[in-house]
């Protein structure tokens, strides 16, 4: 069993910044696929970014690509998702997920992740 805990969300301008932390439980944690995913008023979760277990790969959404950073400390565990220049339609909740392991080509599904954090407000002012 993994238990997430996200944290670093707020209120920011457009063209800001901001830093979410994933902790996770569990002594594994570095078996686990790491993956972020928001979803804003009205509309279905979609995904934002993915490390793999090792943090060697990385896999991220064409609208946040070149202004969001994933990584991972192992050591910690915890993930986070470096956010640059955020833009209006950035607002979500953020929501980050792990599964054991997950094959790079389904690390942008959803369903694919069983253990899901409670999400962080993330609004991002014009």
């Amino acid at each position: 069993q993994v238990q997430l805990v996200e944290s670093g969300g707020g209120l920011v301008q457009a063209r800001g910044s901001l830093r979410l932390s994933c902790a996770a439980s569990g002594r594994t944690f570095s078996s686990y696929t790491m993956g972020w995913f928001r979803q804003a008023p009205g509309k279905e979760r979609e995904f934002v970014a993915a490390i793999t277990w090792s943090g060697g790969s990385a896999s991220y959404a064409d609208s946040v690509k070149g202004r969001f950073t994933i990584s991972r400390d192992n050591a910690k565990n915890t993930a986070y998702l470096q956010m640059n220049s955020l833009k209006p339609e950035d607002t979500a909740v953020y929501y980050c997920a792990s599964d054991l392991k997950l094959d790079t080509i389904v690390v942008h599904l959803a369903r694919r992740y069983a253990y899901w954090g409670q999400g962080t407000q993330v609004t991002v002012s014009s």
